[in-house]
């Protein structure tokens, strides 16, 4: 391939990277701010300078050819090499400006994030935070996002991140509905009481406890079942029963005393929505000003939570 040729390609090969982590035409049409048949051209246009099918196209989604493979992680190397020389630009004034995307689970980003927000706009006026609320797991490769956060206990393959700390789950109720219905004093008792769970699953009302090497399994029962942690403690706030609940979201509720723990012995093991919380970003060498800022802010910020807890 000439020199001309090559310049001239770098646009296409950039969209056939976009295409291929996108998994489709329409939604690296929507990404690029273009449409999927100049998209579908432009790969097409591509496969014909390079002499070599590079995708198997079906209604609704694409697969890479063995050629498609090894072209796209040299497209991919590129468009990262392009992401840094404007990161590197970027760092040379060392001001942090412009947006910043990140998601999170909703009750970590209302209960966490969101009131870390006004500080950090202050802090930094040249900055826009855009939060994303969402249960979905997302990932910044494909999504348009600058950072993630995500319960995992390492960060996944082709992701870079930082612990933001840990999640546990507890069981709270207020003094006034243990004063009419009794304190539980071991796992068993919880059958006598009402209970707040998520009913997302067909397991969530049986809690997994575990005190050192003893664990016990209780099928709880309630009048009130919701899949929001913010919803079951106000319902616990209101005496309606016993909620488990991630630490994040009770902790002010148990600091204020609108509720106290329960069985604060046991460890309610909550499956996968317990463990190590991070935020994630794609593994570049030089992050924005922005972007790195806001990292270190949700760190410093988290960790301190953290510890007055």
């Amino acid at each position: 391939m000439n020199p001309t040729d090559l310049f001239t390609s770098l646009p296409d090969m950039a969209v056939f990277a976009r295409v291929v982590d996108a998994g489709n035409f329409s939604l690296a049409a929507r990404q690029l701010g273009s449409t999927p048949s100049t998209v579908s051209r432009q790969i097409k246009r591509l496969e014909q300078v390079l002499g070599a099918r590079l995708l198997e196209r079906s209604t609704r989604h694409i697969r890479l050819t063995e050629a498609g493979a090894q072209v796209y992680r040299h497209c991919h190397d590129m468009l990262n090499a392009a992401n840094g020389a404007v990161d590197a630009a970027g760092n040379v004034t060392a001001r942090p400006r412009g947006r910043v995307r990140l998601s999170a689970p909703t009750a970590f980003a209302k209960t966490v994030l969101h009131p870390l927000v006004p500080d950090f706009l202050q802090r930094y006026p040249e900055v826009d935070v855009q939060l994303v609320f969402t249960d979905r797991e997302a990932d910044p490769l494909v999504d348009d996002l600058d950072l993630v956060i995500r319960l995992t206990e390492r960060p996944p393959p082709g992701l870079a991140g930082r612990a933001l700390g840990h999640v546990k789950w507890l069981l709270c109720a207020s003094q006034a509905y243990l004063d009419r219905s009794g304190v539980p004093l071991r796992p068993a008792d919880l059958v006598a009481h009402d209970c707040l769970y998520l009913g997302e699953t067909t397991d969530d009302h049986r809690w997994r406890l575990r005190r050192g090497q003893a664990v016990e399994t209780i099928a709880v029962t309630g009048r009130y079942i919701a899949n929001h942690a913010g919803a079951r403690l106000e319902a616990a706030q209101m005496g309606l029963g016993i909620a488990n609940l991630p630490d994040f979201s009770a902790n002010d509720a148990l600091g204020e005393g609108s509720v106290v723990r329960v069985l604060p012995e046991w460890e309610l093991d909550a499956g996968a929505y317990m463990g190590a919380i991070w935020v994630l970003y794609p593994p570049k060498r030089a992050l924005p000003p922005k972007v790195r800022v806001l990292i270190d802010y949700l760190v410093e910020r988290t960790q301190e939570r953290h510890q007055a807890i």
